[in-house]
């Protein structure tokens, strides 16, 4: 039995952390670097370093730029074009560091398969924001962010302390992101094909006067 609560712990913290990087890397590690701070829970070695305060700091400072980045229409999809690069590798990083010392396999298993939960959160999370662009008022946007905050701060909570529920929801948010994303995927194309027919009917236009 503890050995079954040591795997369910570590696989809930190494894809948590991946998990939520995808959406908000810097709400993760301001997060995880309080927590540990605050003698809430024990991180793995490979972790330590998150709580530096200089680290904290730097994941504070960015996440408060985040907060309001994400916040204004267009700006927000902007923002995550550029953490495309930055939110899947550290969700990779995090999640080997979260396995600690194992065979390389295991931690190399570990580095894609939390590449790849960041990569699909992250798209799941851009995706989503340029169809609610497409939307003329802001309220959205300000919903789907600060809710996108709440679940990534409260699921990073659960997932250390609550990890068999933490996988359950996890599962099925897998389930939902693998229905979502080919819509969303549509979506996206709808939006970008009215653009492109918007340009072109203005340059019609301008010919012809």
């Amino acid at each position: 039995m503890e050995a079954l609560d040591q795997i369910s712990t570590t696989l809930a913290l190494t894809m948590g952390l991946a998990w939520a990087s995808g959406i908000n890397l810097y709400a993760t590690l301001f997060t995880l670097g309080y927590l540990a701070n605050t003698g809430n829970i024990d991180l793995p070695p490979d972790l330590f370093i998150i709580t530096h305060p200089m680290v904290m700091g730097a994941a504070g400072l960015m996440y408060c730029v985040e907060f309001f980045a994400d916040k204004i229409p267009g700006i927000d999809t902007g923002w995550d074009s550029i953490h495309t690069f930055i939110r899947i590798p550290a969700g990779a990083m995090l999640a080997a560091g979260a396995i600690g010392e194992v065979n390389p396999a295991i931690e190399i298993a570990a580095t894609i398969l939390g590449g790849g939960m960041a990569a699909a959160t992250h798209a799941t999370k851009a995706g989503s924001r340029v169809l609610i662009n497409a939307s003329p008022e802001p309220f959205t946007n300000w919903a789907a962010s600060v809710t996108e905050d709440i679940a990534v701060i409260g699921g990073v909570w659960t997932c250390l302390n609550y990890p068999l529920i933490f996988l359950v929801a996890l599962v099925l948010s897998i389930f939902l992101m693998i229905w979502l994303l080919p819509k969303i995927w549509k979506g996206i194309k709808k939006v970008f094909r009215f653009i492109i027919n918007l340009f072109r009917k203005k340059d019609d236009s301008t010919q012809l006067n």
